[in-house]
């Protein structure tokens, strides 16, 4: 019923000492049990891109430095893919994700990262690198 990410470390040791991030296999039965008097529509949609990514890849991690990206995906020992989830992109929460996922990015390597959103779309590009804004629609139903 639930499933848990590991931080990313290329140490086992690492990873099973840092905490894990824990995701619902069933988003309705987290409506009905949460105790949440909010409606965590941020970790709902987090949710979301977590079960749709764990359809096609089977190495997920989340990255963790000075900032935090969501996910990573690794595929031959090697990282591929970074994203980041956030309902909504504000004034107050843009350098947080923004600078989480593009800290990701140089970590790996990575030309483009990305950014999911309930709606907005936008892209950016900082010393080379990508990073697009999307609506969770369009990341879901893109190949």
């Amino acid at each position: 019923m639930l499933e848990f990410v590991p931080i990313f470390s290329y140490s086992l040791k690492v990873q099973s000492r840092n905490p894990k991030k824990v995701y619902a296999m069933d988003l309705g039965l987290v409506n009905e049990a949460s105790a949440n008097f909010s409606d965590a529509t941020g970790h709902k949609l987090e949710n979301l891109i977590f079960l749709h990514l764990r359809r096609t890849s089977k190495n997920i991690c989340y990255y963790k430095d000075k900032g935090e990206c969501d996910f990573v995906i690794i595929e031959k020992g090697k990282v591929i893919r970074a994203i980041q989830v956030c309902h909504q992109i504000t004034v107050q929460n843009f350098k947080r994700e923004y600078n989480g996922l593009l800290e990701a990015m140089k970590a790996f390597n990575l030309s483009e990262g990305i950014i999911v959103t309930t709606s907005q779309a936008d892209s950016f590009e900082e010393d080379g690198k990508i990073i697009r804004m999307i609506p969770a629609s369009q990341y879901i139903c893109s190949p």
